[in-house]
C-alpha cells in the first residue's frame, strides 16, 4: 500500500488495488482526489503539465513521491495515447482543464486548446484501447446555456455560454458525446460517463481570481480584499462533494455499463445556496476577524461576464447514482477555514490534516446513510 492507504469499503471496496488515471492531478480537485484514491488502496497515476499555482496542494502535500507522477501536456497527443496504451488504466478520471474564467478573456486559445483538444486527445487515445476501463469525463456546470433562471439546470438542457471557457466546456461536451456515439460501442470494452459539478471550495486552493484563494493569501498578509460581484448567488460547495459524485459515478459505471454516454450534475442542496457577501461574513469570522468590515471591500469594476445565478438539478444523480451531497453549509465553511487555519497557522501534516478532513467527510456521510458510504 501507498503511504495514507488504509483499508476501506467506502463506494463498495470497488478502487481497492485497480489503477486509477487522473488528468490534471496537481490541480485543487486533482490533489485532493489523489488522497482519497490513495486512501481507498488505489494505485494512482497522474498526468500534467506542470504545478499550477503557488503555493500548490499537490506540492505542500507531498503527493508526487506517493503517486506515479508523468508529466505531460493533455494536448500532446502522442504522449497522452502512451501513456495510457502503457498504462492501462482501470479507470480513468479527466480534471485536466484551464478552469478560471477570468484567465479565458486573456489567454482563450490556450483555455480552448486545453479544455477542448485536451479532451479530444483522451477520447482519441482511448478509441483504440483494448483494455477494460471506465472513464469519467469531467466538464463543469457552465457548459450550460446559463439564462440565470431560478431552477436548477437539468443533464438535458442547452449547452452553451456567454465567456470562453464556458464555450469550451460546452465544445468538450460535443465532442465527447460525438466520439461516444461514433466509436464507443458494440462491445468497445472502454465505458464513458460526464460528470458536471461547479463553485467548489476547499482548503488547499490557490488559483488566482478564485474568492476563497484570494482571501485566504490576502488575510494571511493581513490585508483587506477586494470583492467583485458580493450578490451573486452560488452553490457552495466542498470540493469532496463533488469527488464524491466522480467516485459514485464511475463505481456505478463498472457495476451498471447500460449507464454508458450519461451525463450527471452533481452539486448542493437548494439550501446551500448563498451570496458571495454570506459566505466571507462567515468566513471572516471564523479565520477571527471581529468585524467582516476589516476582511473585504466591495469594488464596482467587473473586467469581465460573470453569472449572476446557476444552479445544477441533482434530481438525476440521485436517481440512478443514489448520490446526494453531504455537507450543510455551516460544515462547508468549517472544513474550509479549519484547513487553512492548519495551513496558515497550525504547524500541523497538512497531508494528514486532509486525509483526515476525507475521513471526517466519509463518518458524516455514513451517519447520514448515504448510499456511498454503506458497505453494500
Amino acid at each position: 500500500m501507498h503511504p495514507g492507504q488504509v483499508k476501506s469499503n467506502m463506494f463498495s471496496n470497488i478502487y481497492a488495488g485497480k489503477k486509477v488515471l487522473i488528468t490534471g492531478h496537481t490541480g485543487f480537485k486533482g490533489s485532493w482526489l489523489c488522497v482519497w484514491l490513495l486512501k481507498l488502496g488505489a494505485n494512482v497515476v497522474g498526468i500534467s503539465k506542470d504545478i499550477p499555482t503557488d503555493p500548490s496542494m499537490f506540492i505542500e502535500l507531498d503527493i508526487g513521491k506517493k503517486i506515479k507522477n508523468i508529466e505531460a501536456d493533455v494536448r500532446d497527443l502522442t504522449a497522452v495515447f502512451e501513456i495510457i496504451q502503457s498504462e492501462r488504466p482501470d479507470y480513468i478520471f479527466h480534471l485536466a482543464a484551464q478552469a478560471i474564467v477570468s484567465k479565458s478573456y486573456s489567454e482563450p486559445v490556450d483555455t480552448i486548446s486545453t479544455n477542448v483538444i485536451g479532451t479530444l486527445n483522451v477520447l482519441e487515445a482511448l478509441r483504440t484501447f483494448e483494455h477494460k476501463c471506465i472513464a469519467v469525463m469531467i466538464t463543469s456546470d457552465k457548459c450550460y446555456d446559463n439564462v440565470e433562471w431560478v431552477w436548477g439546470y437539468k443533464e438535458t438542457d442547452h449547452l452553451g455560454g456567454k465567456d470562453v471557457y464556458s464555450g469550451s466546456k460546452g465544445a468538450a461536451e460535443l465532442l465527447i458525446k460525438s466520439y461516444i456515439n461514433s466509436f464507443f460501442h458494440n462491445g468497445h470494452p472502454v465505458k464513458l460517463a460526464i460528470g458536471r459539478a461547479g463553485n467548489v471550495i476547499g482548503g488547499g486552493d490557490w488559483a488566482a481570481d478564485r474568492l476563497i484563494a484570494d482571501c485566504m493569501r490576502a488575510w494571511n498578509k493581513g490585508d483587506v480584499v477586494d470583492i467583485r460581484s458580493p450578490k451573486a448567488t452560488r452553490p457552495w460547495q466542498h470540493v469532496l462533494e463533488p469527488l464524491s459524485g466522480y467516485l459514485v459515478l464511475g463505481q456505478y459505471l463498472a457495476q451498471q455499463p447500460e449507464l454508458h454516454g450519461n451525463a450527471f450534475n452533481f452539486g448542493p442542496k437548494a439550501e446551500q445556496n448563498h451570496t458571495v457577501i454570506e459566505l466571507l461574513d462567515d468566513l471572516s469570522k471564523q479565520w477571527g476577524f471581529k468585524s467582516s468590515s476589516g476582511a473585504y471591500n466591495i469594488i464596482d469594476n467587473i473586467p469581465f461576464h460573470e453569472a449572476g445565478l446557476l444552479k445544477l438539478n441533482c434530481d438525476k444523480s440521485l436517481f440512478y447514482l443514489n448520490w446526494e451531497s453531504n455537507l450543510v453549509y455551516d460544515e462547508t465553511i468549517s472544513f474550509v477555514g479549519d484547513w487553512y487555519t492548519s495551513f496558515y497557522r497550525g504547524g500541523s501534516d497538512i497531508y494528514e490534516v486532509t486525509l483526515e478532513q476525507i475521513k471526517k467527510y466519509e463518518e458524516i456521510a455514513a451517519l447520514r446513510g448515504l448510499f456511498w458510504s454503506k458497505v453494500v
